[in-house]
């Protein structure tokens, strides 16, 4: 390492890894690669115990979240998500939220923050379903976006402003 090229290639080597990660984390491949029979069949219980199935909302703009109350950046972005399904809503945008958590703290959350968007409940099916929708890692919050025919137009790991949602959403609409 008499003149330092080979350091240099090793830090420009790792800014090019660390923008691939920052990428992936950041900005949604789109379309996301999801297993449409198997999220569309889906059918989860809502806070009432009915069982709700994923289809009754093709034909919207869906918006899947899913979260759990025990998640900052799940808890940061709901206000958001509110706020549009309030604004958007009558133009045929759907957000549906996939929580994952025990029924009494799902239903306090929604409760306390006024959740105008249905709340379905899952635990193991719930984390099959977000595998099925594209969320390799597991993390939450993660949300996915359909167009009106029910194909993923993007899959967002981790918290979403409700600027970037409306920017998604709206063409869609």
């Amino acid at each position: 390492m008499i003149d330092g090229k080979p350091l240099l290639f090793a830090g420009a080597l790792a800014l090019v890894a660390a923008g691939a990660v920052a990428r992936h984390f950041l900005f949604p491949a789109a379309p996301v690669e999801l297993r449409a029979a198997q999220f569309w069949e889906a059918r989860l219980p809502d806070l009432a115990g009915k069982e709700q199935p994923l289809s009754q909302w093709l034909g919207k703009v869906v918006v899947v979240n899913f979260w759990a109350p025990w998640c900052p950046p799940c808890r940061k972005e709901i206000p958001g998500f509110i706020a549009l399904q309030e604004r958007l809503g009558g133009q045929g945008l759907q957000f549906v939220g996939v929580a994952l958590d025990e029924h009494g703290k799902v239903a306090a959350y929604a409760d306390g923050e006024g959740m105008n968007y249905p709340i379905l409940l899952g635990g193991a099916d719930a984390a099959r379903l977000g595998q099925a929708a594209g969320n390799r890692l597991g993390g939450l919050p993660y949300t996915v976006v359909f167009d009106r025919k029910g194909d993923a137009v993007a899959g967002l790991t981790g918290e979403v402003s409700r600027e970037r949602m409306e920017a998604l959403v709206k063409p869609l609409l």
